[in-house]
Formats: structure tokens, sequence, C-alpha cells
């Protein structure tokens, strides 16, 4: 039996040997690996984690303590030693276990998590929390040196200085070395400023320092300068102790033993404490390893390889996006290219590699990002900012505040709207519609297909105010885009009108696709035409906003039933405003709306996803029917 075998439950791995704790190690890295190579998901930073997060279990007891993943895809270790592994075999598939942590999946999962920089308020909360019910939890959270680049992180700092009781930050610093800092004299500093003897020494020599008469004050001044001055000439981390948050560190990440040590004592201080550990990303699979960024969320793949299974290369929006906006580049040296670390996922990159001087990864942190751009539109570029959906909603007040307020040109390249899949409820897309359909002088294009981007992009740069581009994650498509995609404003495109074969003499039907969603429409023509010999017309919204309200009036007029068909969230979504429209026109039509009923969406396949929420062809074209039977 493994030593796996023994862990079924929380604090379970606290029964393990001392000694069998490094062999624990590598069988639960090698267990990450076999399933993520089955199920797709984020590798490289779990399997740089697998050490730290069993040092913290060690330290912790759960549920009582509170462990805060920043991000949170770094927690399958956490979910394995908390009595999930049997359920790793449908990870992030529809129904199985998500891939970030979920209060709703466990007790012993704090806090859900997805984006970056907010375990440090989250901490915070829980630590005040903890001091008003005067209760004794531990409460420790766990965030990325990517992550540092977010505010939010200083604005929970600072507070933090401020606390006076325990809460422990362990900064997972993966770079690809150990600091050179990991050496005999800042190890002997770092277990000596944590240790209760020198606290307790430093503690009541201040005291007596400053009950000197006349020159106690001006004493301790002196020697906490010459002191800072020494420790900021050895020891990193000064930046946090000048805020009065005890630092330490850098120490090494798989190093279990000195981890614990260290977590220990640093959770016996009344007060705040960073410690920073050193982790390799992809540690223990030499393909990872080495290809950190790649590995970092992946599809199913060979291990021996490290190549996906699935070979067959599909042109993506995001390919297309990056391919057009390096052509508009060349035209136009106004054009710069803004990403939120996401430069590959977004396609920047390949921008950057063209460009170098004209693209800015300004890290996470949109709000940032936004209000950057906001000032290149001032200073006379056009800047394209390229988030992902459910990180631009980060940054509402920067777009509208600092952009749509002042009008200014700025492009949202929005890549992953609509439903994502897999990552879950954190990273679909599906408000992205509600959040921007409010702002002043905002144009929302959707478009249909690989042809129609390319025609948005172009389209968007000739106009004055802010515009928002947004698309599908993963393959184009293209069946429609023979028909014209010449951009006229605000107008939609009609992909085909209505037509009857045979003896029908049932209702009209016209169906209106929002983005990829036109994919679906038609689809779910061709079923109804091959049931009914009626062929519904087909539309294709384009433009979001400023809504075609001529082209919606017209159709209402002249059908009995009208279906909206997209992958939003309802409220505040385009079928919401098309329905505003139809109900201003006095005409007997039936308006269906199939959209995203749910306002939280669980993780999966976009097919299954689609199925679920009744957004699959099949299940749109039984719902037409039996309305064009009761009509």
């Amino acid at each position: 039996m493994s030593i796996l075998d023994s862990i079924n439950k929380e604090n379970d791995i606290k029964n393990v040997s001392e000694d069998d704790i490094p062999e624990l190690a590598e069988e639960i890295r090698a267990f990450i690996l076999g399933n993520v190579s089955r199920t797709g998901g984020h590798l490289a930073s779990n399997l740089g984690a697998v050490e730290l997060t069993m040092a913290l279990h060690l330290c912790m007891d759960f549920p009582k303590d509170k462990l805060i993943f920043d991000v949170g895809h770094q927690s399958y270790t956490h979910k394995v030693l908390t009595g999930r592994k049997d359920d790793f075999y449908k990870l992030r598939q529809f129904g199985g276990i998500s891939g970030f942590p979920k209060t709703s999946e466990s007790e012993a999962d704090a806090f859900n998590t997805g984006h970056s920089s907010t375990s440090l308020s989250a901490a915070m909360g829980f630590a005040k929390a903890r001091e008003l019910k005067g209760t004794d939890e531990k409460i420790c959270a766990v965030i990325g040196d990517g992550s540092m680049t977010g505010g939010m992180v200083y604005e929970a700092l600072d507070q933090m200085s401020q606390l006076k009781s325990n809460c422990l930050v362990v900064l997972n610093d993966n770079e690809m070395s150990i600091s050179k800092n990991v050496g005999g004299l800042s190890m002997s500093l770092n277990k000596l400023r944590v240790g209760k003897t020198y606290n307790s020494l430093k503690s009541n020599v201040e005291n007596a320092i400053l009950n000197i008469p006349d020159l106690g004050i001006r004493m301790a001044k002196g020697i906490k300068r010459s002191k800072d001055s020494i420790r900021n000439l050895l020891i990193p981390g000064s930046f946090f102790e000048e805020m009065g948050i005890t630092y330490i560190g850098p120490i090494d990440g798989h190093n279990i033993p000195e981890m614990v040590k260290i977590f220990n004592d640093a959770f016996r201080l009344e007060k705040p404490v960073i410690v920073h550990v050193k982790t390799v990303k992809g540690k223990g699979y030499p393909v990872a390893e080495r290809h950190p960024e790649y590995f970092h969320g992946v599809g199913p793949f060979d291990i021996d390889t490290g190549k996906p299974l699935n070979l067959k290369k599909t042109r993506t929006y995001t390919d297309v996006f990056a391919e057009k906006l390096i052509e508009l580049g060349e035209r136009d040296e106004k054009i710069v290219a803004i990403t939120a670390a996401m430069g590959s996922g977004t396609g920047i990159k390949k921008f950057g590699k063209r460009f170098p001087d004209r693209t800015f990864d300004v890290g996470i942190a949109e709000q940032h990002a936004v209000t950057f751009a906001a000032g290149l539109a001032r200073g006379g570029f056009t800047p394209v900012v390229a988030i992902y959906s459910s990180f631009l909603q980060r940054a509402y007040d920067q777009i509208l505040h600092d952009v749509c307020l002042q009008n200014l040109h700025v492009i949202f390249a929005i890549d992953r709207s609509g439903i994502v899949g897999e990552d879950g409820e954190t990273h679909q897309g599906i408000y992205d519609t509600a959040y921007l359909r409010s702002m002043p002088g905002m144009t929302i294009i959707a478009p249909k297909g690989e042809k129609e981007l390319e025609a948005a992009l172009e389209y968007a740069m000739t106009l004055d105010g802010p515009v928002a581009v947004k698309y599908s994650k993963g393959g184009c498509y293209d069946d429609a885009d023979k028909k014209s995609v010449r951009f006229i404003d605000g107008r939609a495109e009609v992909i085909n009108f209505s037509s009857v074969v045979g003896s029908y003499n049932g209702p009209s039907v016209a169906l209106i696709g929002v983005g990829d969603m036109v994919r679906i429409a038609t689809e779910v023509r061709d079923k109804i035409n091959d049931d009914t010999g009626m062929t519904p017309t087909v539309i294709n919204l384009r433009f979001i906003k400023p809504l075609d309200k001529e082209r919606i009036r017209e159709t209402a007029e002249n059908y009995d039933i009208v279906a909206v068909i997209e992958d939003t969230a309802i409220s505040g979504s385009a079928g919401e405003a098309i329905g505003y429209e139809i109900a201003s026109v006095k005409s007997g039509c039936r308006l269906m709306h199939f959209c995203i009923k749910n306002e939280r969406l669980q993780h999966g396949s976009v097919s299954r996803l689609l199925e679920s929420e009744g957004l699959d062809a099949e299940s749109i074209y039984r719902s037409i029917k039996k309305a064009i039977n009761d009509r």
C-alpha cells in the first residue's frame, strides 16, 4: 500500500512518519501529474507547491484553521490532503471537483478564489473576525510573486501592518532557481528573528533603552537606523519591515522540515509575518520545469513527451486577433498593445515580438492597464487592451471613469467572452455584456466568426470613442463568413431570409444570434428546415451597442416567433435590450430568449455547459418546435 492510500481526510498527513514525508511528496506529485495528463488543468504551479502545501498542513488543523490560496489554481495538493483524491478523475469536469478552492466542496476550503491578489484582503477579514469572536484559529494566505503586482495586495498590507494578532502570509516565489539568499547567514537570521528568545530579548532591550532619562529616545532611534542599514544590506524584504510586518526569507520551498520549523515559529508571533519561499514551477517533471508557461494550464497530454493528446491544430479567435493586430500595427505606428500578465493567452506576445517598443505587459494589474491605456489615448496613440473577460471586470471603474466618460479611443479586445469551460464560475465570461452595456459611448461588437473578427478590428480603428470587441475561447466559426463582412455602423447582418418548401403553413421564425452563437443559430435553422420544410431567418446581431433597433422592430412586425441566442447571463443581456424594443412594437410576435439563466455557471466542457443551460442546437430546436406546434 502506498503512503498516499493512508490520506483519506483532513489532518491524516500528521499520522505519516517524518521519514515517509519525502516519499509522500513524490507520490502526490506523481498523482497530480497522472490525473492532469488525463483531464487537463493547472500543472506547473501545482507541481511547484507540493512541499509547501504539505508543510502548511503539518502546521495547521483543518477545517478549524483557515488557508487562503491566492488565485487558487495551485490548490491540488490541498485537495488531495483533505479527502478529495478519489474525485480527481473528474477534475474540472461537469459535476466533478473544481480546479480552484470551493467552500461548497469542502469545509477545508476557507475562501473561493480564482482571480489574483485577493488572498491578503480575505486573510485580513478572517483575522479581524477571529479577534471579534475571541477564537484562536490559525490564518494563512499563500500568494505567488506574480500576484504581488496587483494593487489590492498593497491595500491589504497597509491595513495588515496595524494588525495586533498573527496572520501568516506565505510568498511563493516560483522563479526557476533558488536565490543565493538561501545561505547560512540568511537562514541563521531567519531562525533567530522568529525565535521566542530573540523576540522577548528584543522587546526587553527596547524598553530598557527607552527608559533611560533624556538619552533613551535618541539612543533607540540611532540603534534603529544602524540596525535597518545592516538589515537592508543583508536581508531582502525591508519594504515589509518598514510597514511593521516581519519578513522571513527567502527559504527553500521544497524543504519540508525547514518550512515546518519556520511556519510553526511564525504562527506563534502575535503580529503579521511574511515568509518568502522559493519554489520551482513544474518541480519534478522536467518538461514542465523547462516550459513552465506552457504547462501553467494544459489540456490532456502524453506524460512521456509532454505533447498534447489532441494534435489537431484549430485556428482560434486568439490566433486571428494576434495576426490581425500585427497587420494593423504595420500600417499604423500609433497602435500600441497592452496586456495584464497574459501575453501568450491573449496573443499580445506575438505583437510584442514584432513591435517590442509598442507592447506593454503591466503584470497582474488590470485597473492600471486600463487607465494606462487612457493616458496613451490622450497622448495620441490607439491602445488595444487585450484582457480575458473575467479579468477585465476587475477594471470596471477605470473603464467607466477614465475611458468612457472622457470618450477616449481605447479598443478592448475581450478574449474568453461567453462560456469558458473547465475553469468554472470565477472565469466564465458571461457578465461582460451587462457591465459594458451601461458604459456611456461604448460600442460593443460581437463578431460571429474568423473573418468578421478581422473586420471588427479594422472597423474599431475607424471610430473615435471606446470600443469593445468580444470573442469566444477556442476554434473559430467560419461557415457563415462566406457572406459579406462589411461593417455598417450599428447594423445587424441578415445571414439568410426565411423560405418555405412544401406544405408548411405554420408560424414564421427568426433567429437572432449573438457572436459565436450564430453558429448555434444556423444549426437550429437547419434542424427546423429538415423537420418542417420552413427555413427560419437567421440574423447576426453584430452590434450589442448601439443596437440595430430598426432591424429588431422590423423583425418583430414580420415574424411570429423571434428567438435570441447568446451565451451571456440573462441580467443585462442583449436579449433584454431586444425584448425592450420588441415590447415597443404593437405586434403579436413571441420572444424566446435562450441565454444563461443561472447566475453562477459551474465548470465543465463548453459543450456540456451549453447542454446544461439548454443552449445547444438540439435543445433550442426542441423548444422552438414546441412553440411552433403551440401556435
